[in-house]
């Protein structure tokens, strides 16, 4: 009996167990939808938060139009002249990577004969540590890459080389060839940088190394890219920078500078640098996940409008959004994946990669996830759902760029066409997020001549300005050459 009565509770028991698994595979069943439910809700949420109308934009367009207004001084009134001949460097440090240029020009009958460029990564180090450290790396490569000159390029005899120095971060300007560092961006934090003159930080390093050059010109990127683009366009009367950072700089009439009290310069223009990075609105499409990453940055309350359309943040938003669903609808499993923790680990190249991934089984995607991220056996539709959340970042991002660049064509009055006027208006693009992101690119494009209409966008040209900021402060070096003289009389 014993025996038996034994046999059925076992029985019993593996039935309850039977049962109990039964009823777990259907709970997990039915919590698997659940998890997939919230996840899409905290996608949708995000999307709405994230719209861009026309209306808003043109709401973010007069709203930046006022601030132009209130604001309005010269930070690079330049005149470029088109007649210099001979070698000139450039050096653009304005991100994670900077760029080092030579060009030789050849009069205004010739023009750029031939140029150069090297880029080189600043390691994270460089851009945390001391002032030192950070222009030592700098004029290292900058010795290294002008031993390399080679015979093409033919300095003149006797003559000390000269330099444009694009810097690409907020600097108060006392001269062509002075700044003062009012504070950086783009994750830099040296502080013992902030408040001192950049140009001369840059002539001792580069004295420390024995490099005989002479810093002639300070730029801000946009300001030398505008610069270059006039170099062969005439009609290019503004320069929009969309990289690791963002700005933007435009020619305006000197008469419509009220802080202005200086010698109006012959031509009634001057250009002007806007910063347009620090621009806020209510009107921005701004989210939770925008506010935790400013109130975590290292310039927390500045650069709003930079934090929402630039190469910068736009992976670490997706990285934000991601890390949510992980949390609160258990979108990669049970447990958060660790990698996903980590700030900035997702960046915007690996976005890009994964929102123009057109493979079927969107393999890039999952690449991405297993070699970044540490993400491995996703599924198709959790796939296309991260590919969703890549272009509602990118395209806000993109949508609020246009609507900088209608506010500017506005401020100029170029945003109406005239009747019996045939005027042609240039921009100049530069910027990795620009040459590389076809996604934003294209949505960018497409929201302008949304913004502006057919019949005016007739008369917008878009110009990618490839390395337009170095050209451009190599020409304002040329500009502002110690030996104009010489040039212009011929010696």
């Amino acid at each position: 009996m014993g025996k038996v009565s034994v046999g059925v509770t076992a029985a019993y028991g593996v039935a309850v167990a039977a049962a109990a698994a039964a009823a777990l595979v259907i709970h997990r069943k039915m919590k698997k939808p659940g998890r997939w439910v919230k996840a899409m809700e905290i996608l949708k949420e995000f999307e709405e938060k994230c719209g861009t109308p026309i209306l808003k934009l043109r709401q973010v367009a007069d709203a930046m139009i006022v601030e132009m207004h209130a604001g309005l001084a010269s930070e690079g009134g330049s005149k470029l002249k088109m007649d210099e001949e001979g070698l000139f460097y450039a050096l653009d440090l304005g991100g994670t990577n900077f760029r080092v240029l030579r060009v030789q020009l050849g009069g205004r009958t010739r023009g750029i004969v031939n140029q150069q460029f090297e880029e080189v990564s600043i390691p994270t180090s460089r851009m945390t540590g001391t002032s030192d450290a950070l222009f030592d790396y700098v004029a290292a490569t900058l010795a290294k890459f002008v031993a390399q000159e080679g015979s093409v390029f033919k300095p003149s005899p006797g003559r000390q080389r000269e330099l444009g120095f694009t810097f690409s971060f907020p600097v108060v300007q006392s001269s062509i060839a002075s700044g003062t560092l009012l504070k950086w961006t783009k994750g830099f934090s040296i502080d013992d940088t902030v408040g001192q003159d950049v140009v001369a930080e840059l002539a001792k390093a580069m004295e420390r190394r024995g490099l005989d050059m002479r810093i002639a010109a300070l730029v801000n990127d946009t300001v030398g890219t505008l610069a270059g683009g006039r170099y062969n366009n005439n009609n290019v009367v503004a320069s929009v920078i969309l990289g690791t950072g963002s700005n933007a700089a435009y020619v305006e009439c000197a008469h419509a500078i009220p802080k202005w009290h200086g010698l109006l310069p012959k031509s009634g223009q001057m250009v002007i640098n806007m910063e347009w990075g620090n621009f806020r609105s209510s009107h921005l499409p701004l989210t939770e996940y925008d506010h935790a990453l400013d109130a975590e940055s290292l310039n927390p309350g500045e650069q709003i409008y930079e934090k929402v359309i630039s190469g910068m943040y736009l992976g670490e938003i997706v990285r934000r959004v991601l890390c949510r669903m992980a949390e609160e609808a258990a979108f990669f499993g049970g447990t958060v994946p660790p990698k996903l923790k980590e700030p900035f680990v997702l960046g915007t190249p690996v976005m890009s990669s994964m929102h123009r991934d057109t493979s079927p089984d969107l393999k890039v995607v999952a690449s991405n996830l297993k070699d970044i991220l540490e993400i491995s056996n996703t599924s198709l539709k959790m796939r296309k759902a991260i590919v969703e959340l890549c272009n509602i970042v990118a395209t806000r991002g993109a949508r609020l760029s246009a609507a900088g660049v209608l506010a500017i064509l506005k401020k100029m009055g170029r945003d109406t066409v005239k009747e019996g006027e045939k005027q042609k208006t240039a921009i100049a693009m530069d910027g990795g997020l620009y040459e590389h992101y076809t996604e934003y690119r294209n949505c960018f494009k497409d929201t302008l001549n949304e913004l502006l209409g057919e019949e005016v966008s007739k008369t917008i040209m878009i110009e990618h300005s490839n390395d337009g900021s170095g050209i451009g402060a190599a020409l304002l070096a040329a500009s502002q050459s110690q030996y104009l003289e010489l040039y212009e009389s011929g010696e």
